[in-house]
């Protein structure tokens, strides 16, 4: 197998989100909350849920305990155990998101370093990248779980990027929720967005440099176009 080839001059490193970009987890999100916060009394929907899509999931039981407070476990112990199902669901019936291995190619090919930032925690993060054997891409995994904010404050990519030693604006972000995409863009990075079907109105979408149906359409004409870009700007 022959050698990457140099990083792009506008590209040093490709940072990933996860949930819902590399792994099709987001049903397995809904179904978890829908089941454990419903419980709890919360009349949520899966359009209610994704309202709360990219926040770190302690953000997402305070978000919903501010609005209809429950009596017994604290929003910490019911993102616990959000966090505890999410993981059974995706090792009994999780998959890949089309395209996943071939996005991740594209940018080995390229000699850029690899990281995914997540808004999950480190426990699902691993067990997902173990899963379906992509650990071994990424030369960083960093989670908000670490920052005081998550997205959309662009904490969890600056971090990433400094631990990377890539500046930001050598960086390109590949997300799926519209909270990492005004996170990507807070911290001056080029972003590749897939967005769900049926989200593809949401106002942030318009703010990224480029727009994917899936991520296999992202073809190598198009990687280098926005490489270039990227150097003229860095």
């Amino acid at each position: 197998m022959s050698a990457p080839a140099p990083a792009a001059a506008g590209f040093s490193a490709s940072i990933f989100d996860m949930d819902g970009l590399l792994i099709d987890s987001e049903i397995l999100w809904h179904e978890a909350e829908l089941e454990i916060l419903g419980d709890l009394g919360v009349p949520l929907s899966r359009d209610a849920c994704r309202g709360t899509k990219g926040m770190f999931v302690g953000e997402v039981t305070e978000y919903w305990f501010a609005q209809y407070p429950w009596a017994g476990p604290s929003p910490s112990e019911v993102a616990v155990t959000i966090v505890d199902r999410v993981i059974a669901l995706l090792l009994s019936k999780g998959e890949l998101k089309p395209g996943a291995e071939y996005a991740i190619g594209l940018c080995e090919e390229r000699g850029l370093r690899l990281a995914v930032a997540s808004s999950s925690q480190y426990r699902l993060i691993d067990t997902a990248l173990e899963h379906f054997g992509l650990r071994h891409h990424f030369a960083l995994v960093h989670s908000a779980e670490d920052e005081q904010w998550g997205k959309p404050h662009p904490a969890v990519f600056l971090t990433a990027a400094a631990k990377l030693g890539a500046a930001p604006r050598r960086c390109l972000v590949w997300e799926d929720a519209p909270a990492g995409v005004l996170a990507a863009k807070a911290a001056s990075m080029a972003c590749i967005a897939v967005p769900e079907h049926g989200e593809e109105h949401r106002p942030a979408f318009a703010l990224a440099d480029v727009v994917l149906g899936s991520l296999l359409d992202m073809d190598e004409e198009r990687f280098d176009a926005l490489s270039a870009d990227a150097a003229r700007t860095t």
